[in-house]
This record gives C-alpha cells, sequence and structure tokens, in this order.
C-alpha cells in the first residue's frame, strides 16, 4: 500500500510513503528501497551526525563544526558524511574552503513514516 498525498504521513511535497509497518508489511521493493537509508542510520557516529546537522541553528552546519564535536580524524567525519550523503539523508554546498551541510527532510519524513505504529481501533488520534 502507498499512502496518497492527502494522507499526514506523506511528505510535504506530496510525495508518495510507504505504509507504516504496524499496518502492511513491505513491499520488496519498498524493502529494497528503504534499506540503505535505514543502513546509513545504522551506525552512531552517523545517526549523531545526521542529529547535529538537523539541530543546528538556520538547519545547516559547517563540516568545521562536525568535525570538532567527535575525536576522529577529518578524514573520518567525511567519510561518514559521505555515507549520509550518499543515501539522501543530507545534502552539502561548498562555500569558499568550507562544505555545509543540511538535512533532506523529505527523506527523514520517508523513513518516519515507515515507522508509525498502528493506532488500536477507538483510540483517539
Amino acid at each position: 500500500m502507498v499512502i496518497g498525498a492527502g494522507d499526514a504521513r506523506c511528505g510535504p511535497d506530496g510525495s508518495e510513503c510507504c505504509a507504516p509497518l504496524a499496518c502492511e508489511p513491505l513491499s520488496d521493493a519498498g524493502a529494497e528501497d528503504l534499506t540503505p537509508l535505514f543502513k546509513a542510520v545504522a551506525d552512531p557516529v552517523r545517526l549523531r551526525l545526521l542529529s547535529l546537522i538537523a539541530c543546528h541553528a538556520g538547519g545547516e552546519s559547517c563540516v568545521c563544526d562536525l568535525t570538532d564535536a567527535f575525536e576522529l580524524t577529518g578524514p573520518a567525519v567525511s567519510y561518514h558524511l559521505r555515507i549520509l550523503r550518499e543515501a539522501g539523508l543530507i545534502s552539502s554546498e561548498r562555500r569558499g574552503t568550507w562544505i555545509y551541510y543540511r538535512v533532506n527532510p523529505a527523506v527523514l519524513a520517508r523513513m518516519s513514516a515507515v515507522l508509525v505504529p498502528a493506532v488500536p481501533a477507538g483510540a483517539a488520534v
């Protein structure tokens, strides 16, 4: 089942989302589509990077701020940022010598929509 554009679990742009796992099993194609996203956040460093970027003032963060938040080398942080970027969870923009990262809210909404629990019959929404 694909949720339609009028459903609250769809992206703000009306993009289609997968049905929540608690409502209906994922199709093979849906699972294949979502697997890279969940794999990308299945690492503590990448999950924390995603959180730091999302919570940063203005919704974007300079790589210099992200590197300082970890006891990792710059190349190690860049590797994790690349994994997040290739999965589509974040985007980047070079400004001079620095790279700024921002989350892709539509992708996060798509992941969240799959994890919404089923509402029991008769429960208040």
